[in-house]
C-alpha cells in the first residue's frame, strides 16, 4: 500500500508541475532539465573507466551541507570522480558549474524505471545523501546493487512518517543505508529506539563549512571605509516582509550604520529601501569617498554576504517573517547577536543560538524594538551574546571529519 501512494504521489507531483509550468519559471526549469537527462548521462559516462561517488542534495541549503564532504573526498580519494544531482532548480542552476565535482544534473524523477537506468548509466561505487533525501526507488536499486550509501546531516522528528504505524516500509528504507550521520541525540535516540544501530551523532557539516568559508573571507575596502569607526548591523537575506518589519525601527539609530543585502535585487525593493533612508547608496555605485558619508549601504550584488558579516556588531537573518529562516551560521561564526523573525523552530541552530542567548526572534515591530534597543545599547550584554554565538560554530565543528574517517575504514574493509 506504502508503495502505491508513494509512486501515485509521484505521479501527481508531476502532472501538477505540468500543469503550473507555463506560469511557474521553477517548475519550468524543474521539467526542462530533466527532459534530456538519460541522454546527457549516457552521452558523459559512456566509456567512463574511474569510478564514481554520488553526492545527492535537494537544493543550495543541502549544497552547502555536501560541499564540505565532497571537497574532503576529493582530496582523500583521488582515485574516484564526483557526481553531484539536484533535486530542484534553485540549487543546479546555481551550482551547475560548480568546480568540486565532475558531473552535475538533475536528478531525474524516482520512479523504478527511472532509478534502475540511473544507476545503470552512472555505476557509483558509492552514494551520499544529505539531510531529507530518502527516495525510495534509487535506494533500493543501490541496495540491491550492493552499493553502499551513506546519509549525512540527518534530522528525524517523531512526526516524521518513519516513525507512524503506517510508516514502516518507509522505515525499512533506512535499512539501505550503510551508515547514518545524525545531526542531533534526539535523532539518533528516534533510531535506536527502532532497532537502528549503524548510527552516529557526527553534527551538521555547515558547521565546518561556515569555518572554512570565515578564514576565505573576502577582505571589502569599500565596506571597510563604510564602516569606519561606527558599529554596523548587517541586515542578511532580508525579505521585503522583514524589512517592513525592522527598517522604520532602525530609523531612531542615526549613529549605527547598515550593511543591507536584499534575499532577491529586486528593483522595488531596493526603492523601497532609498526611500526610508535618503543617507543610503547602492554597492554598485559607491566611491571610497560617498560611502563613507553614507549611513546605508545596499548591497545589490550577489556572492559576498558571508564576508559582510564579518564587519558587524550585530546581525539580522531574514526569511523567517515568511517560509523560513536563512543562514545563521554564516553570520554566527563571525560572533555577533543575531536576530530574526518567529518562523524559525525547524531549524536546529536558531533554536541552539536562542537557547545559547546568542540569538533573539522577534515576532513583531515592537519585539524588534525591545529586543534590539537591550542589546544595542548594553555593551556587556552584547559582548556576552556575541561570544557565546562564536563559541557555539567553534564547538560543533568536525562532522566532516567523522564522516570521511568512517568512508576511509568502510573503502579498506
Amino acid at each position: 500500500m506504502f508503495l502505491l501512494c508513494y509512486n501515485l504521489g509521484l505521479k501527481l507531483y508531476l502532472l501538477i508541475l505540468k500543469g503550473v509550468s507555463p506560469f511557474n519559471i521553477k517548475a519550468k526549469k524543474w521539467l526542462k532539465g530533466r527532459a534530456s537527462v538519460f541522454a546527457e548521462l549516457e552521452a558523459t559516462f559512456q566509456g567512463e573507466t574511474k569510478k564514481v561517488v554520488w553526492f545527492h542534495a535537494a537544493s543550495l541549503g543541502e549544497f552547502e551541507q555536501a560541499r564540505p564532504v565532497m571537497e574532503r573526498f576529493r582530496e582523500e580519494f583521488k582515485a574516484y570522480r564526483i557526481l553531484l544531482t539536484f533535486f530542484s532548480p534553485s540549487g543546479y542552476e546555481i551550482r551547475k558549474n560548480y568546480p568540486g565535482a565532475d558531473f552535475v544534473f538533475y536528478l531525474p524523477l524516482d520512479t523504478k524505471k527511472n532509478a534502475k537506468r540511473f544507476i545503470s548509466i552512472t555505476q557509483p561505487a558509492l552514494a551520499f545523501f544529505v539531510k531529507y533525501e530518502f527516495w525510495f526507488h534509487y535506494l533500493n536499486e543501490l541496495k540491491i546493487g550492493k552499493i553502499p550509501a551513506i546519509s549525512f546531516s540527518a534530522i528525524f522528528r517523531e512526526n516524521q512518517l518513519f516513525f507512524k504505524p503506517y510508516g514502516k516500509a518507509y522505515k525499512a528504507l533506512l535499512t539501505s543505508f550503510r551508515k547514518i550521520f545524525v545531526q542531533d541525540r534526539v535523532s539518533y535516540s528516534l533510531l535506536q529506539k527502532e532497532g537502528f544501530s549503524s548510527i552516529e551523532i557526527a553534527g551538521d557539516t555547515r558547521f565546518d563549512r561556515v569555518l572554512e568559508i570565515a578564514k576565505r573571507r573576502k577582505d571589502l575596502p569599500l565596506v571597510n571605509t563604510f564602516k569606519g569607526d561606527k558599529k554596523v548591523l548587517v541586515i542578511g537575506s532580508a525579505w521585503e516582509a522583514d524589512l517592513r518589519i525592522i527598517l522604520q525601527e532602525l530609523q531612531a539609530y542615526p549613529d549605527l550604520k547598515l550593511l543591507i543585502a536584499p534575499h532577491e535585487i529586486d528593483e522595488p525593493i531596493l526603492k523601497m529601501i532609498e526611500a526610508t533612508f535618503s543617507s543610503s547608496i547602492r554597492f554598485s555605485k559607491a566611491t571610497l569617498t560617498e560611502v563613507a558619508k553614507k549611513q546605508v549601504l545596499i548591497i545589490d550584488n550577489i556572492g559576498i554576504l558571508s564576508s559582510l558579516y564579518f564587519y558587524g556588531e550585530f546581525a539580522f537573518i531574514g526569511g523567517a517573517f515568511g517560509k523560513g529562516l536563512h543562514n545563521t551560521l554564516e553570520a554566527a561564526v563571525y560572533g555577533i547577536p543575531l536576530f530574526f523573525g518567529p518562523n524559525y523552530l525547524k531549524f536546529k541552530e536558531a533554536c541552539d543560538l536562542i537557547e545559547a542567548g546568542a540569538a533573539f526572534s522577534v515576532k513583531d515591530k515592537e519585539a524588534f524594538r525591545k529586543e534590539f534597543k537591550k542589546i544595542y545599547s548594553d555593551t556587556s550584554l552584547r559582548e556576552a551574546a556575541a561570544k557565546k554565538a562564536g563559541e557555539y560554530v567553534v564547538s560543533n565543528q568536525g562532522a566532516t571529519e567523522k564522516i570521511i574517517s568512517f568512508t576511509k575504514s568502510m573503502l579498506q574493509e
